[in-house]
C-alpha cells in the first residue's frame, strides 16, 4: 500500500459554466484526475471557482456534479484532507459541503506549512489593487444581509441569471486564452512582493483565478505559483515534501485538444 505523503492543489475547474461544451466529459475528466491521485494524496487544495455557480439554501442545494461530489466524498472517506477556498464564482458555499463530504471550506486565504515549507495559498480574486467597481460587487456579494434577500428569490430565477451573468463575463475561446502580462502581471507580483517583504519565510505563493500556469520565483526565494485552469491548460500542482511542480492531466489535455473542431 502506497504512502500518503502527495498535497495536491486543484482551481478554476468553473464546473457546471454554461459557456463550457460537453459539461459531462469535462466533469467526468477532473473524477479521473481524483481518482488517479487517491493513492498517494494526503491532502488537496481546492483554491477557488471549481464551480462556476453555487448557491445553497438552508434545505435545498443546486442539482448536479453528482460525480464530482462523489469522487471528493471517496477521497475524504480514504482520509485524504480536503479544503476548499472559496473563488468569486462559487462564493455562496455554507456549510453542505462541509457537513455532508467532511471538507473544510474557507472564505479567503490560508497560510500554512506543509512537510516544512510555508505556504500562502488564496483563491486570489482579492489581492492587490482592486477596480472599485469589482471591490464593490465582491463586498456586496459576500454582504450576509444581500445573502438572505438573494435567497429570498425564487431559484428559478436566480439560477438563471448567475449562469447569464457568468456567461457574460467569460466567454470561451479557445483560441483566445488568459495570457499573463500587462496589469494582471503587475497586480500580482507588486502584491507578491509586499507580501513577501511582510512576510520574509514564505516559500509558496500559491493562486488561482488568472486562469494562466506561473512558476516564478520572487526576491530571490519565494516561488509564486498560479495553477491554471481546466478550461485552457486542465492543470495541478502536487508538492511531496520536496519537490512542488506545476503539471498538465495529460488524460484531459488529450480528450479536449480538439474541443472546439
Amino acid at each position: 500500500m502506497a504512502l500518503r505523503t502527495k498535497t495536491y492543489f486543484l482551481s478554476d475547474l468553473h464546473l457546471g459554466a454554461a459557456y463550457l461544451d460537453r459539461p459531462r466529459l469535462r466533469e467526468q475528466m477532473v473524477v479521473d484526475f481524483l481518482y488517479t491521485i487517491e493513492p498517494d494524496a494526503k491532502s488537496l487544495y481546492l483554491v477557488g471557482d471549481i464551480l462556476d455557480y453555487w448557491f445553497e439554501y438552508r434545505t435545498v442545494v443546486p442539482r448536479g456534479h453528482v460525480r464530482f461530489f462523489g469522487a471528493l466524498a471517496a477521497l475524504a472517506d480514504k482520509g485524504v484532507k480536503i479544503t476548499l477556498l472559496i473563488g468569486n464564482h462559487d462564493i455562496w458555499l455554507f456549510d453542505y459541503l462541509r457537513d455532508e463530504i467532511g471538507i473544510e471550506v474557507v472564505d479567503g486565504s490560508v497560510t500554512t506549512q506543509i512537510d516544512g515549507r510555508n505556504f500562502f495559498i488564496s483563491h486570489g480574486d482579492g489581492l492587490g489593487r482592486l477596480a472599485p467597481s469589482f471591490r464593490f460587487i465582491r463586498s456586496l456579494f459576500r454582504n450576509r444581509f444581500c445573502q438572505r434577500l438573494y435567497s429570498a428569490i425564487h431559484p428559478r430565477w436566480t439560477v438563471g441569471f448567475a449562469y447569464r451573468w457568468s456567461a457574460s463575463n467569460r466567454a470561451y475561446d479557445p483560441n483566445d486564452r488568459p495570457v499573463y502580462e500587462g496589469p494582471v502581471r503587475c497586480q500580482v507580483e507588486n502584491w507578491a512582493e509586499e507580501y513577501i517583504a511582510a512576510h520574509p519565510d514564505t516559500d509558496f505563493i500559491v493562486l488561482g483565478h488568472h486562469h494562466v500556469m506561473v512558476d516564478k520565483t520572487l526576491c530571490d526565494h519565494t516561488r509564486l505559483v498560479i495553477l491554471g485552469d481546466w478550461i485552457y491548460n486542465y492543470s495541478y500542482a502536487v508538492f511531496d515534501g520536496q519537490n512542488f511542480e506545476l503539471k498538465h492531466f495529460a488524460r484531459a489535455n488529450n480528450q479536449f485538444n480538439n474541443i472546439s473542431q
